[in-house]
């Protein structure tokens, strides 16, 4: 009797001391403590800063360089004097027109989550600060999209031949 007990006692507590031993972390523990829940310390860092957070990716990658990374690699890719004064110029007007756009989607995710905190989201307000997320967002995309192209003026195609290769898309054909 006292064996099929102790074989009772192991049968429940061993499934249960596997279970505790085998925590899963939660995805999302700890985000809550975040001032905008949807932007990491580093994504607020970065759209104050205008920065491009990949948002031109799609440039980048298809030979289009954009003009912080040419400052970057200047030397490099033999920059004229006048190539690097258009491409700093190219970065001020970028950084002037992202950082007020990348504050902006900060103040409209910030709007989108306290609708949630205070208990405040509806269909209809949710509907219109998801909205107004995905214009600040479409027009901060966009804003760093255009001066990749406008890199393409400034450049010879060599350069961006070389620019391409030093960002290391081998596999990448600049545009033409």
């Amino acid at each position: 009797m006292h064996r099929i007990a102790s074989l009772f006692v192991a049968a429940i507590t061993l499934p249960l001391s596997a279970l505790a031993q085998h925590n899963h972390p939660q995805p999302y523990a700890g985000l809550d403590s975040r001032p905008v829940k949807a932007l990491s310390p580093e994504q607020l860092a970065d759209l104050r800063a205008g920065r491009g957070m990949g948002l031109a990716l799609p440039a980048e990658l298809n030979g289009y360089p954009g003009p912080t990374h040419v400052l970057e690699l200047a030397g490099p890719l033999h920059l004229t004097p006048e190539q690097r004064a258009r491409t700093e110029a190219l970065v001020a007007a970028m950084k002037a027109e992202a950082i007020p756009l990348g504050e902006r989607l900060i103040a409209n995710e910030t709007a989108l989550d306290r609708l949630f905190a205070e208990k405040r989201a509806t269909v209809g307000t949710l509907d219109t600060a998801a909205a107004n997320v995905g214009t600040a967002q479409a027009a901060l995309r966009a804003a760093h999209l255009r001066y990749h192209l406008d890199m393409m003026a400034v450049l010879t195609p060599e350069q961006v031949a070389r620019y391409v290769a030093l960002r290391g898309y081998a596999g990448s054909q600049p545009h033409r």
